[in-house]
């Protein structure tokens, strides 16, 4: 599980900084789909957090859920603005939150029930 944490990571730090930065192509796709500016940075600051806590072992389970719903929401917006080939990368990304989520909640779960 850890090469997973470690794109997910990866992949939520470098979006998540891509849009604190206010880059371009990040504030073209916020204004295509109806959102605020302010939410893209607040959507950017999740991201990086949730990134950097992926680390930290008592914040680990708590940003694996985080990070599953804002793909649940950016799968929506794809979704919603028929975005095939974006829903499909997040779909993936998805997949792998929900398999950290399995990892950190469930795993761990079962294995304090047999010891």
């Amino acid at each position: 599980m850890n090469i997973i944490r470690y794109i997910l990571a990866l992949i939520f730090f470098a979006s998540g900084a891509a849009k604190l930065a206010g880059l371009e192509f990040e504030m073209v796709a916020f204004e295509r789909w109806g959102y605020s500016i302010e939410f893209m940075y607040f959507t950017g600051a999740v991201e990086v957090l949730g990134a950097i806590a992926l680390f930290i072992p008592a914040l680990a389970r708590f940003s694996a859920i985080g990070l599953s719903l804002v793909m649940i929401g950016a799968m929506g917006t794809h979704v919603i603005h028929q975005e095939w080939p974006m829903l499909a990368i997040a779909t993936i990304i998805f997949a792998l939150t929900a398999l950290q989520v399995k990892h950190y909640w469930l795993d761990s779960q079962s294995k304090e029930t047999e010891a």
